[in-house]
């Protein structure tokens, strides 16, 4: 599996309940555009419409070297997922009112994937509460190495 890109802003500002493994439809450049890491997922996000679950906002740059019919970066992507989880997924964010928001995007052999979440958004108060959280964690490792315990 290699990484190629991930939504550092999205565990920041969400709350993950769930995380599901899709594959995504691309266009033939736009493959050799991600190789090249040429992809932005801030600001991107999910819907469900018509039985599908297609992704907005993600930017893919145009391949440099594809010929002039290059695919518009900010088209809507279908997601490929199995009925039975689509299901799941709309039904999850009718009821419960969440949010759909890709988390990161990989290699896993030749194919492109993409990791969604679930997510709750967070509030202000606890935005800081994980930052306060973060932050004594990092102190007691600090002094635990200091006294190596």
């Amino acid at each position: 599996m290699k990484l190629i890109a991930k939504n550092r802003k999205a565990f920041h500002n969400y709350e993950i309940l769930e995380k599901v493994e899709t594959g995504i439809e691309l266009k033939g450049s736009e493959v050799k555009s991600i190789r090249a890491g040429k992809i932005n997922l801030a600001d991107s996000y999910a819907t469900c419409s018509g039985g599908e679950i297609v992704i907005h906002h993600l930017h893919i740059s145009p391949y440099e070297q594809g010929t002039m019919f290059a695919p518009d970066p900010y088209r809507k992507r279908k997601l490929l997922l199995h009925k039975k989880q689509i299901y799941h997924l709309c039904g999850e964010v009718d009821r419960k009112h969440l949010t759909l928001v890709p988390l990161t995007i990989y290699f896993a052999k030749q194919w492109v994937k993409m990791e969604i979440g679930l997510c709750r958004g967070r509030k202000k108060f606890d935005k800081r509460e994980k930052i306060a959280e973060q932050e004594s964690k990092k102190r007691i490792a600090a002094l635990m190495k200091s006294k190596k315990y």
